[in-house]
């Protein structure tokens, strides 16, 4: 019986998830058609298995009634109920502990250390500042469709305007291609970031990329410099508008996109403040 309500609670909880909208925090909406079907997978699975404890208590009372009422069966190993406290954990959490959005707390947490600068591992999973998507194409493929992108961002725009949608693709072009973005007005959205190393001007502007899930995500943005002085707590959200730029980055030894803002303002932060991998 106890299996029944363990898969009676999984099927709640992607139902719970899809209702409230909360399973953007944890895959690619890409995806969520998986997860949809999931829920009518799981309770299926959770009516046979009512079935099959149903038709299994009554053989069982056959069986008691052929072989005398005070006949002792074998019982499950008290092994196998180890691992239920690992299948009704996730159950519990999800219900009943509040989901954390990730911030600049998980950048620090981690340091400010980015793996895609890493000459030792230029294909990490955990892809930080600059989105890298060859990791999922060959190179023939990966150069069709970079190409594709810096047409879409450079013809005929005057303007790069980075939002949700576009922005890991933007933005993976923008670092691919700097030289054709030189001079371009762009207008990003992100959380900021203060680094020590940073001028007192200066400040990254970050958005967390999910990949594939939540496992995969990844903190992606840039360099911001601001005409003056500025003075921002982490996680305030900004939109900035400017000229693109690049700059020698000592901590990184390598030359990154700047954006000198000309144009900036507060806002809100979004209500799913997570950007996605389109395809």
């Amino acid at each position: 019986m106890l299996r029944f309500f363990i898969l009676l609670g999984f099927s709640f909880l992607f139902m719970h998830l899809h209702v409230t909208g909360s399973i953007s925090k944890y895959i690619n909406m890409k995806y969520s058609y998986i997860s949809f079907i999931t829920i009518f997978v799981l309770f299926f699975l959770t009516f046979a298995q009512l079935v099959f404890y149903i038709k299994g208590d009554k053989s069982k009372e056959k069986e008691d009634c052929g072989h005398g009422c005070d006949h002792s069966h074998e019982r499950n190993s008290w092994k196998e109920y180890l691992f239920y406290p690992v299948l009704i954990f996730p159950i519990i959490s999800v219900f009943f502990i509040p989901i954390a959005t990730l911030d600049s707390n998980i950048v620090k947490a981690k340091g400010f250390n980015f793996d895609v600068y890493n000459d030792k591992d230029t294909s990490a999973i955990h892809q930080f500042l600059q989105p890298d998507s060859s990791v999922y194409y060959g190179q023939e493929g990966y150069d069709e469709y970079m190409d594709k992108a810096k047409k879409k961002f450079v013809t005929n725009n005057s303007k790069v305007v980075l939002n949700d949608k576009d922005f890991l693709i933007g933005m993976e072009t923008i670092y691919k291609f700097p030289g054709y973005f030189e001079d371009k007005t762009i207008q990003v959205k992100g959380f900021t970031y203060n680094e020590k190393e940073l001028e007192s001007n200066q400040i990254f502007l970050f958005r967390f990329g999910i990949i594939h899930c939540i496992a995969d995500s990844g903190i992606f943005g840039m360099l911001v410099q601001f005409p003056n002085d500025i003075h921002f707590k982490n996680d305030e959200w900004l939109q900035v508008e400017g000229k693109l730029s690049n700059i020698y980055y000592q901590p990184f030894k390598k030359t990154i996109p700047v954006l000198k803002v000309t144009k900036w303002k507060s806002t809100p932060k979004p209500e799913d403040p997570y950007v996605y991998r389109t395809y």
